[in-house]
């Protein structure tokens, strides 16, 4: 669904990728630039993030693009817009409304701090000539299943600030699970150059088994995109590109409620459902010593929880942790249902289809995350993985506080986020520890953030040809003005449904 449906993308000149040389100074002939504004709800904290990074193409025959800086911003407005350019950040106070937060707090609202920060780097003459798009993810799937009016209102609210802008606003709309992977992927190869090479002075298509495949994790969906070694079976599965005169059959598959929020929130609800009285929960991936109190309602109002709600909603739930990793692990598994996928050669879980997983793969957003914090993304064997990770559950509470000072926002989590990430990379997505060595858990690849956006900018502009670069024809660019500037206005709901409507609700 779409506020405003997209507009077929205008004609552009093809243009062919190159060895750029260095860019030459804003305004100059031949140059472009992108920016990516990238919008979205966090469930934690039921608060809209904004937040934009910028990139730039040096010369307009060429595509190589290259990462400038990026913005964010935070709600409620006491939070400031932190803006980095190069080695340089730049804080901003945004001016907001009076009223009470978050009830009357307008989801447009949270794009302003940013915007106007993007909005400076292109020179005014080009800002009616700048193609904007957003789009919407898991979080928005979630909400448009359990209220797609609040979900129509939150894509109006934020359509009507871009489409108040100087800008040239395209539209919105709400991408499938199956094409943000598919744009993941093509992000992840169009960067790393696997899609076609300068070599030797002509160009070249890289052998087919050097593409990589592509792991994301949001807060409400996780996708696994890749070109297998066997033909794709089941055709829902499937995205066919041809990229530079090349054709790819793409597997691709985005789990809803996989994400990393929807599994904590999940993983709480299941024991919630598992023990008596539901006033008091032990949690086993919390670290012993840990103590946090919860609102019954809150968590049950997200779309992702199937089960049966309790009588009484109106009291606080107090969650201790034991520090447990092994059973930690159990109540993991038990999000799954592998049972599904008995008798299934070729199944990952949920009775979803999956050929076996096939060459290098880029893990990225919460899988680095948690990674990184981990320190656990040098490429180390299974085995230090597995151990590091079950010797942090251990670690009581108090310990752990004192390690990370300034982070205790998401410390709880790590221990479960990780052994969420162990269970699926091996038991789901069929991992071995022959084929973990194959994953590389890593936020950029050529100094620029992987991630569905990129891939979803260059399919609505139509800058990757279908035909090689033998076969294209001279051009000409008077019709370029001296720099366009593309904005890919993201989006990304990583949100579960309490989040939404406390950040929806009304007065």
């Amino acid at each position: 669904m779409s506020t405003a449906a997209l507009q077929t993308p205008h004609l552009l000149p093809q243009v062919q990728p190159c060895r750029c040389s260095p860019a030459p100074p804003w305004g100059s002939p031949g140059r472009r630039e992108f920016l990516w504004p990238y919008w979205g709800l966090q469930q934690s904290q039921a608060s809209p993030c904004s937040s934009l990074s910028w990139y730039r193409q040096p010369t307009s025959s060429c595509l190589q693009t290259t990462s400038l800086g990026s913005c964010s911003t935070l709600a409620p407005p006491t939070h400031p817009c932190l803006c980095t350019s190069g080695r340089q950040t730049k804080r901003t106070t945004q001016a907001w409304s009076a009223r009470p937060w978050p009830a009357r707090w307008k989801a447009g609202e949270s794009l302003k701090g940013c915007l106007k920060e993007a909005l400076a780097l292109i020179p005014k003459a080009q800002h009616q000539e700048t193609p904007t798009f957003l789009g919407a993810t898991a979080g928005m799937r979630l909400l448009s299943q359990k209220n797609s009016s609040q979900a129509r209102d939150i894509l109006a609210a934020v359509s009507r600030v871009l489409g108040q802008s100087t800008l040239d606003f395209w539209g919105a709309e709400i991408l499938a699970g199956k094409d943000e992977g598919a744009f993941a992927w093509v992000t992840i190869n169009y960067i790393l150059g696997m899609l076609i090479k300068y070599s030797s002075g002509e160009w070249i298509q890289p052998a087919e088994g050097t593409l990589v495949g592509a792991l994301d994790m949001g807060g409400a969906s996780t996708q696994i995109s890749f070109v297998p070694g066997v033909p794709i079976l089941d055709q829902s599965t499937q995205v066919t590109f041809r990229l530079y005169g090349a054709n790819y059959s793409v597997y691709t598959h985005s789990y809803l409620c996989y994400g990393r929020d929807q599994v904590l929130n999940r993983l709480l609800v299941g024991l919630v459902q598992q023990r008596s009285p539901q006033a008091l929960v032990h949690h086993p991936c919390y670290h012993s010593g840990y103590q946090t109190t919860v609102p019954l309602a809150s968590l049950y109002e997200s779309p992702c929880i199937h089960t049966m709600v309790p009588m009484n909603l109106t009291q606080n739930l107090t969650v201790l942790g034991t520090g447990n990793p092994e059973a930690c692990v159990a109540v993991i598994q038990e999000l799954f249902n592998f049972s599904s996928c008995k008798g299934q050669r070729d199944c990952a879980f949920d009775g979803i289809y999956q050929p076996p997983v096939q060459g290098q793969f880029y893990a990225f957003s919460n899988f680095y995350y948690t990674f990184s914090f981990l320190n656990l993304t040098s490429r180390q064997p299974l085995g230090t993985v597995n151990a590091t990770i079950r010797e942090f559950c251990q670690r009581p509470w108090k310990l752990v506080e004192a390690s990370y000072p300034g982070q205790e926002r998401w410390l709880q989590d790590y221990c479960a986020s990780g052994l969420y990430i162990l269970t699926l990379l091996l038991q789901g997505y069929g991992f071995s520890e022959d084929t973990w060595p194959n994953i590389k858990f890593q936020k950029q690849a050529g100094d620029m953030d992987i991630g569905w956006t990129l891939g979803y900018m260059l399919n609505l502009t139509g800058m990757i040809p279908a035909e090689a670069p033998a076969q294209w024809r001279a051009q000409s660019y008077g019709i370029w003005v001296a720099a366009v500037v593309f904005v890919v206005l993201t989006l990304v709901a990583i949100l579960g449904a309490v989040a939404v409507q406390l950040f929806w609700r009304q007065d």
